[in-house]
């Protein structure tokens, strides 16, 4: 065990009070110690802080996500790597992961998201895949507010700088405004890539003697903070460089793009034993992973770490996130070839280590022990805590500020949903986006439910990334199902069958007792929605605290989800194609207006609750779909989601540039209409027009083929594609709408943002 005078000029070792400043409870400094057989000094109680935070630890998630199906047939990694993978058929994998970058997005949107888009690749190539795609997942507070604007246009911006400085498309994703995340935004991104199956690499450390080697950029102290050691000053400079230091991380998407290629091509020359990028915690959380994984020890001198600042501290090198790093495990007879790569990619390249038998990862400073710390320790024995979940006895958030009147028409209500918020086209966010960089795009935004990518063989992967905080804050279970349901809806319009599926799961405090709850009841079920479709989380990431001053944000998970398609050819599209087409809602939808759009738009509070599912009869509806698509049978298919069938035959009559006549009968309208004693024909005929719930879709095509899904799931026909005006009629309701007055709607995000 070093001295404290050995480690970082301290004359005595941290105390409690720093221990508790870098996060850490009495409790868990107490069990440090007794892992060190003592008090740790700086370096060391730095790494433990790092790696025992719940960012890295999971401390109040992971006996929660152990209930998830993680394993199928299709599954090649599951949970546990820098990212899963699901196996495409003839050699072919995709590996995909969702991760979040929400705190640091707050700080500094540009390049919080950034780095955000940069980490995640990362983790793809780290497992030896080609990024191939990225899409992203976004909240923040009504576009009305300042605050909301700057981080959006700030998150927007980093994004596209750096996905398209990089050169890999950003296809897909979703964006929703709500006053709760006013103060925590969530840039949620997720990334997939291909690989040859037999091309995949492990990151756990393996055969003493082998030589670890740090590649990519310099080292900096930027992204300290951020990695949770917002250390206290008995750990800093004598000049009080914590004002000064970065906690925001900042990235350089060129000097990503090189050392993606050095990465990919050391793996296709074998010339690597095993791969880790550096992401939260740094060389900490590299080494250690990879040492746990592999059940050696590392050695790590950091005087032979590149720096591009003077004088860091050895704690400092350990905990620092700079961008664009990543640490590898090298045969000696290997170690010149690795650098060399480097040199011909222009990349940074050090040998800085090795890997031990040891057990333990021990920190050197031009050769003198700096710290020392049982691998098992840092990584496997962090105490793990159980949540104290309890149903929260009234509303927990307030209601939002009424913006339509409850004598709207039905034309004006729909006007008012096309053009809110969370339902108006987001082209003027995407178009900043390059979704065809790779030349692999064949549906994009507004094209499809879900983005399609075509692959080698003529098949296509469909990939989506869903959420509904709100849905999910009015009942944390049904409200998880349906986030689920609603990403293999999607893959369903496009044709293709749920292989996998990965999750970012964003809450608030879990020392709470109700948001305690909110995280039991999501994961819960997510779980029983995952089974049913068959399809399994093979990676994910958990963001908790996500609070401001007026309290949690949703309880938001994010959900990703991947499919295959045999002919990508094939793929469906959303727009109305075909003038005469017959129009049809397909599936079992029991529409209500609880925690919908229009119950936003009208003030109405969030009430406790949401229908029930009909789980099997959904996901036979999406069977249904998904095959009718994949034999062309039908020119059109969209999930209808917020705002429910009218919102969706304006969004179909847009895309396409074709108007519909459509008339809703008496029978269907007493199906679709609430059911529920006491309630007015005018919230009837609402919850018709307007309410929400899964498991429909609005489809189009000819007659026979409309008739063939009858056989399998509940089937209305409700009228025609053609003109240039949308129609509905139904008992008491009537709108005629104009395309051009429903296109203007549409857009009127776009000239907010202008």
């Amino acid at each position: 065990m070093s001295s404290p005078s050995t480690t970082a000029g301290h004359a005595a070792p941290p105390t409690l009070e720093d221990a508790l400043a870098l996060g850490l409870t009495r409790t868990e400094y107490e069990l440090v110690c007794e892992k060190q057989g003592g008090p740790p000094n700086v370096v060391e109680l730095a790494m433990y802080s790092l790696l025992w935070s719940e960012h890295c630890a999971y401390k109040h998630s992971k006996r929660l996500l152990r209930s998830l199906p993680t394993e199928g047939p299709h599954v090649v990694i599951g949970p546990g790597e820098n990212a899963g993978a699901v196996d495409l058929g003839g050699g072919l994998v995709c590996a995909f992961k969702v991760e979040s970058h929400n705190h640091p997005s707050a700080v500094e949107p540009f390049q919080g998201a950034a780095t955000g888009v940069g980490g995640i690749i990362r983790d793809i190539f780290a497992l030896g895949a080609r990024p191939i795609a990225v899409l992203d997942s976004l909240r923040f507070g009504e576009p009305s507010g300042a605050r909301a604007r700057y981080l959006l246009d700030g998150a927007v911006s980093g994004i596209a700088h750096y996905g398209n400085s990089i050169g890999v498309p950003t296809v897909g994703g979703e964006v929703y405004f709500e006053a709760p995340y006013e103060h925590s935004c969530l840039i949620n991104v997720m990334a997939l890539g291909l690989a040859r199956r037999e091309q995949l690499v492990r990151s756990a450390a393996a055969g003493a003697g082998n030589a670890l080697v740090l590649l990519g950029a310099a080292t900096g102290r930027d992204g300290i903070g951020g990695a949770s050691v917002l250390a206290s000053a008995e750990l800093l400079d004598d000049d009080g460089a914590l004002d000064r230091r970065p906690t925001v991380q900042v990235g350089d998407p060129f000097e990503e793009k090189k050392l993606l290629e050095c990465s990919l091509e050391l793996l296709e020359r074998g010339l690597l034993v095993s791969l880790q990028d550096l992401g939260a915690a740094g060389l900490t959380s590299a080494a250690a992973e990879m040492a746990a994984k592999g059940r050696v020890g590392l050695e790590i001198d950091v005087a032979r770490v590149p720096l591009r600042e003077p004088g860091m501290q050895p704690w400092e090198v350990m905990s620092s996130e700079s961008q664009e790093r990543m640490l590898c495990v090298v045969a000696p007879a290997n170690v010149g070839a690795v650098l060399e790569l480097c040199e011909k990619w222009e990349i940074g390249g050090a040998e800085i280590g090795s890997v031990t038998a040891s057990g333990r990862l021990r920190v050197l400073a031009h050769g003198t022990l700096a710290g020392d710390v049982p691998v098992s320790a840092l990584v496997d024995e962090c105490p793990l805590y159980d949540l104290a979940p309890q149903r929260p006895p009234a509303a927990t958030y307030a209601p939002p500020a009424a913006v339509l009147s409850g004598e709207a028409t039905a034309a004006e209500t729909l006007i008012a949903l096309l053009g809110s918020p969370n339902l108006a086209s987001r082209r003027a966010l995407f178009e900043q986006y390059d979704a065809i960089v790779q030349s692999r795009t064949v549906r994009r935004p507004e094209q499809a439910d879900a983005a399609v990518l075509a692959l080698p063989d003529g098949s296509g992967l469909a990939v989506s990334i869903d959420g509904n905080g709100r849905r999910v804050a009015a009942d944390p279970y049904r409200g998880t199902i349906e986030a689920a349901l609603e990403c293999a809806a999607n893959l369903a319009c496009a044709g293709a069958q749920p292989l996998g599926a990965t999750n970012n799961l964003n809450f608030g405090n879990p020392e709470k007792a109700h948001i305690a709850w909110q995280l039991s009841e999501s994961v819960r079920g997510l779980g029983d929605a995952c089974r049913a479709l068959e399809a399994p989380i093979v990676g994910g990431n958990v963001s908790l605290y996500n609070e401001g001053a007026t309290g949690a944000i949703y309880p938001t998970p994010v959900i990703g989800m991947v499919g295959r398609l045999p002919d990508v050819s094939r793929a469906g599209r959303l727009a109305f194609q075909r003038a005469g087409d017959e129009i049809a809602l397909v599936g079992p939808f029991a529409p209500a207006l609880a925690a919908s759009e229009l119950a936003k738009l009208r003030g109405e509070a969030l009430h406790e609750g949401l229908a029930e599912i009909e789980l099997e009869a959904v996901i036979v509806a999406q069977a249904a779909v998904r095959e009718a698509v994949r034999v062309s049978a039908l020119s059109s298919a969209h999930d209808i989601a917020e705002g429910g069938l009218a919102v969706a035959l304006a969004e179909c009559a847009v895309a396409g540039g074709l108007g519909a006549t459509v008339e809703l009968g008496e029978d269907l309208w007493q199906r679709l209409a609430s059911q529920q004693p006491g309630t007015s024909s005018e919230t009837s005929a609402l919850s018709a027009l307007f309410g929400e719930g899964p498991g429909g879709f609005l489809v189009s095509g000819q007659a026979p083929a409309l008739e063939e899904l009858t056989r399998r799931t509940p089937v209305a026909k409700l009228g025609t594609v053609g003109g240039e005006t949308l129609r509905i009629s139904a008992p008491g309701a009537e709108l005629s709408l104009a395309l051009g007055e429903l296109s203007r709607a549409h857009a009127r995000l776009g000239e907010l943002f202008a």
